[in-house]
C-alpha cells in the first residue's frame, strides 16, 4: 500500500519543489501527467507544449534514476483521463492511495480543480519563490499603491544582491535610465544557446505535431533547454556573451533580429529547470568580476527578485477575479493580424512573426507593440490576456495576467500602473528599426500613409479624458492635445474612427 501520491505539474520540474522535499522516498509514489485539458484550455503555442512535456519526461526519469517510483501518463495512453485530477483519481485507485500532496499551482483555475477533487489533496506553498504570500501581504498592508519599485528595494535587502550592507551597489537602486540605447546597427550576439532534439525530444514534437499541430505558430525547429544541465548551459552562455550589453539594449528592438542581447531563460526559470536566485547570483558575480556593467546587472536582476516576484504577489494579492478585469471597458475583439493574419503595420507584423516562429517576443515588443496598439485600439482584455497566454513559452497566468491586464492594457484599474503605458509611432520609431520600409509613415500624423499608432493614440486619450486628464503623470499630454487646432483634432479623431471600423470589419489595416 502506498501511502500518499506526490503531484508534480509541468512546471515544477525540480527537486527543491515543496511537495517532493515533503515526500517520502519509500514510500509515496510521484504522480505527473501529460492531459489533454491542460494543453488545450488555451490554443497554447506548439513550442511551448513541446518544452513542458519533453521537459516533464527527463524529470521522470531523472526522479526514476534517483530512486523515486513514479507514475507517469503520456498523452497517447489509452487509460489516460486527460485531466489532473482524473489522473489523481485513477492512480489512488491504483494504489489504494487517500492522499495527495501537492505543490500550490500558478493559476487560480488549477487551484481550484484540486480543491474540488473529491481526494484528499494537501497543498504546499510553492517556496521556490523569494517572496512568500505571507511576505508580499505584509508588504501591501496599508499601502495605497503598490508600487513594485519599493517592493524591489525590499527584495534586494532581503537577498543581498548587489548590496554593500544596507546600502545598494552604486548607490542607485535603479539604472533603468541606462537602459534605454535605441537598436544598434549590429549586434555581435548570435542569440540563445539553442540544443538540438534528442531522441526524447523527437518523440515529443511528432506527439505535438500530430494533437496540436492546428495551433498558432511554428513547432520546427525547436531549440529550447529540457533539461537542468541544458538550461544552465544556457545561462552561463547569455552572462558570458550577452550580459555586457544587456542593459544598454534591452528596450531596443529590430525587424531582422529576433534576440539582440536577451537571455531567453524566463521560460526555464518558470517550469522549474533554473532557480531564480541562482540566476541572478551568476548575473552578480559577472559584475563582481567586472564582466559586466553595473547598469546591465541591475537592469537583469531587477526584472527577475523585483518585477517577477512583484507581479506573482499582485496575482495572488489580487484574487480569481483578476484576469477578468475591464477597467476601461474595452470590448473591441481581437484581430486577426494577431494570429498572423496580414496587417500593413510592420511592427505589428514583424513582432506576430517573431512569436509564431519562437514562441517568444521580449518586453518592450509585448508592452509597446502589441499591448500599446491593444490599448489604444480598445481590444477586450479577455481576448488579449488569452492570446498572450496562448502563444508564449513562458506564459502562465500567474505572470502573464498582471503583465497583461494590469501593465499592459490598465485593466486593473491602476493596480500596477500609475498611467497606461501608452505610446504614439514616435516611441517605436525612435527603439526600433520597424518604421523603414513600413506602408504607413510615423512622420505623418493625419491623412493618407498616416501611421495608425498616431490616430490611436489622441483616439485614446480623447475617450478616456474624464478618467485620465487629472492624472498628474499624463497632463502634458492633454495640454498637447487642447493647442491643436480644433479642425486638426475632428480629422484625427475621424480618422482613427474609420481605422478602427475597416479593423473591426476584416479589412487589411
Amino acid at each position: 500500500m502506498v501511502s500518499r501520491l506526490i503531484l508534480v505539474l509541468g512546471d515544477q520540474l525540480t527537486d527543491d519543489v515543496a511537495a517532493l522535499k515533503a515526500a517520502d522516498k519509500t514510500s509515496d509514489v510521484v504522480v505527473m501527467a501529460e492531459v489533454a485539458e491542460e494543453g488545450s484550455y488555451v490554443p497554447h503555442h506548439p513550442k511551448k507544449i513541446a518544452l513542458i512535456l519533453a521537459a516533464m519526461r527527463k524529470f521522470a526519469a531523472r526522479l526514476r534514476k534517483d530512486g523515486w517510483t513514479v507514475d507517469y501518463s503520456e498523452l497517447d495512453d489509452t487509460e489516460n483521463s486527460q485531466s489532473i485530477c482524473g489522473e489523481l483519481l485513477r492512480r489512488a485507485e491504483q494504489h489504494g492511495a487517500s492522499e495527495v500532496i501537492a505543490t500550490r499551482p500558478g493559476e487560480y483555475r488549477l487551484i481550484a480543480a484540486l480543491e474540488d477533487c473529491p481526494l484528499k489533496v494537501t497543498l504546499l506553498e510553492d517556496d521556490r519563490f523569494i517572496a512568500s504570500h505571507k511576505e508580499f501581504e505584509e508588504w501591501a498592508e496599508g499601502r495605497k499603491a503598490l508600487r513594485m519599485e519599493y517592493f524591489y528595494r525590499d527584495m534586494r535587502r532581503k537577498t543581498g544582491l548587489m548590496m554593500e550592507g544596507d546600502t545598494p551597489a552604486g548607490d542607485k537602486w535603479n539604472y533603468d535610465h541606462d537602459n534605454r540605447k535605441p537598436a544598434p546597427d549590429d549586434v555581435d550576439f548570435g542569440g540563445p544557446m539553442q540544443f538540438a532534439p534528442d531522441e526524447t525530444v523527437e518523440a515529443v514534437l511528432d506527439l505535438v505535431e500530430r494533437r496540436f499541430g492546428n495551433h498558432f505558430g511554428d513547432l520546427r525547429p525547436f531549440w529550447f533547454a529540457t533539461d537542468q544541465g541544458q538550461a544552465r548551459r544556457a545561462l552561463a552562455h547569455f552572462v558570458k556573451h550577452a550580459l555586457p550589453k544587456f542593459g544598454d539594449f534591452q528596450d531596443a528592438m529590430l525587424a531582422e533580429n529576433r534576440f539582440l542581447y536577451h537571455a531567453v531563460v524566463g521560460l526555464y526559470i518558470n517550469i522549474g529547470l533554473l532557480d531564480p536566485l541562482e540566476v541572478c547570483q551568476a548575473v552578480e558575480q559577472a559584475w563582481k568580476d567586472g564582466d559586466a556593467p553595473i547598469n546591465a546587472a541591475e537592469g537583469f536582476i531587477r526584472q527577475i527578485i523585483g518585477w517577477r516576484e512583484y507581479v506573482r504577489g499582485i496575482y495572488f494579492h489580487e484574487g480569481p477575479d483578476y484576469p477578468r478585469r475591464n477597467g476601461l471597458n474595452h470590448q473591441r475583439k481581437l484581430p486577426e493580424f494577431y494570429w498572423g493574419g496580414e496587417t500593413n503595420m510592420r511592427c505589428i507584423s514583424k513582432a506576430v512573426e517573431q512569436t509564431g516562429a519562437e514562441a517568444y517576443a521580449h518586453h518592450i515588443q509585448r508592452l509597446m507593440v502589441t499591448g500599446n496598439f491593444a490599448l489604444l485600439a480598445g481590444l477586450d482584455p479577455a481576448e488579449v490576456s488569452e492570446w498572450y497566454l496562448a502563444v508564449y513559452a513562458d506564459a502562465f497566468e500567474w505572470v502573464e495576467a498582471p503583465n497583461v491586464v494590469g501593465m499592459s492594457l490598465f485593466a486593473d484599474g491602476g493596480v500596477i500602473a500609475s498611467k497606461p503605458y501608452v505610446s504614439s509611432g514616435a516611441y517605436i520609431n525612435r527603439m526600433s528599426d520597424y518604421c523603414k520600409g513600413c506602408h504607413y509613415k510615423v512622420s505623418v500624423k493625419t491623412g493618407e500613409g498616416a501611421c495608425p499608432f498616431n490616430l490611436l493614440y489622441w483616439h485614446f486619450l480623447d475617450r478616456h479624458r474624464d478618467r485620465f486628464s487629472n492624472n498628474a503623470r499624463m497632463g502634458n499630454m492633454y495640454r498637447t492635445w487642447d493647442r491643436m487646432d480644433a479642425d486638426r483634432r475632428e480629422t484625427v479623431l475621424r480618422e482613427a474612427e474609420a481605422f478602427l471600423e475597416r479593423m473591426s470589419a476584416g479589412a487589411v489595416v
